[in-house]
């Protein structure tokens, strides 16, 4: 059984290698021309898909067809020619595009995971007895999308990530003139309504001390996308211990719930070739 259904791994795949550089089946410079020849980039591209969603280490997804180190390798290859970055970009211009992003309504929090092996991003975690754990600043817009995260230490509190997490929003082309970003009680500070007035956004932000179900405003939308992502087991429980590498995942997973999110949205508005039958 795939790790993903088809729906959604062929187009993500399409887009990903259009991204990749030529590379030839066998190294031009070998002097015989009759040593190994290289793994396919989707035989790679879909035991990291596996490694993703499933949470387990490279030695126990690999087999004859790829090994451990040239899924490491590949990994960081792709890594260092921003390939996972591109590609989630592209993602998010395309649901923009064909749905529409809802940046009035932006949604920020934090969510601490495990990181049992530490690394450049992890910290003492508050809520698991001192051991490693990591966070992320996430953000969201008004439906869940993902729109980027900030990693840190667990350690770290939510409030001054806020600023590193807004910052992600240049990065977003044309922004609508009023924008309102919902907070939870842990942004609760005149520093946090200081650093929002600075950038003329506006806030709606709980209260300390005062209980309110979280449907009282649109921050449960960044709530759900911690759900989304913290199904990939490999987020929810990470081992990585380079932030690039971290990263990626990211824009990875980030990837993947976009576009089940654009096909999901578009199936009853567009029409395709290889359009579900049923809606996903």
């Amino acid at each position: 059984m795939p790790v993903l259904p088809s729906w959604r791994t062929d187009p993500l795949w399409d887009q990903f290698a259009a991204l990749l550089p030529e590379r030839p089946t066998v190294h031009p410079s070998h002097p015989l021309g009759c040593h190994r020849r290289r793994i396919s980039d989707r035989i790679v591209f879909d035991k990291l898909l596996q490694l993703l969603r499933f949470g387990c280490s490279y030695q126990a997804i690999a087999d004859t067809t790829c090994s451990a180190t040239t899924m490491r390798n590949r990994r960081d290859e792709w890594i260092r020619l921003g390939v996972f970055a591109r590609l989630q970009q592209i993602a998010l211009e395309s649901y923009d595009r064909i749905v529409g992003l809802v940046l009035d309504q932006i949604a920020v929090d934090g969510s601490i995971t495990k990181a049992p092996g530490g690394g450049e991003v992890a910290g003492r975690s508050p809520v698991d007895r001192g051991k490693h754990g990591l966070k992320r600043s996430g953000m969201a817009d008004g439906y869940g999308i993902p729109l980027g995260r900030v990693l840190a230490g667990a350690n770290r509190h939510d409030s001054p990530l806020l600023a590193l997490t807004l910052d992600l929003l240049d990065g977003l082309g044309p922004l609508p003139e009023d924008i309102t970003v919902h907070l939870d009680a842990g942004y609760d500070s005149d520093r946090t309504r200081a650093e929002l007035a600075a950038r003329d956004l506006h806030c709606r932000i709980a209260h300390k001390g005062e209980k309110a179900p979280i449907q009282a405003s649109q921050r449960w939308h960044v709530e759900r996308t911690h759900a989304w992502q913290n199904a990939f087991r490999r987020l929810a429980r990470c081992y990585e211990r380079r932030a690039t590498v971290v990263n990626a995942s990211f824009d990875l997973a980030d990837t993947i719930i976009t576009v089940r999110s654009l096909i999901r949205r578009a199936w009853t508005t567009h029409r395709w070739d290889d359009r579900p039958m049923r809606r996903p």
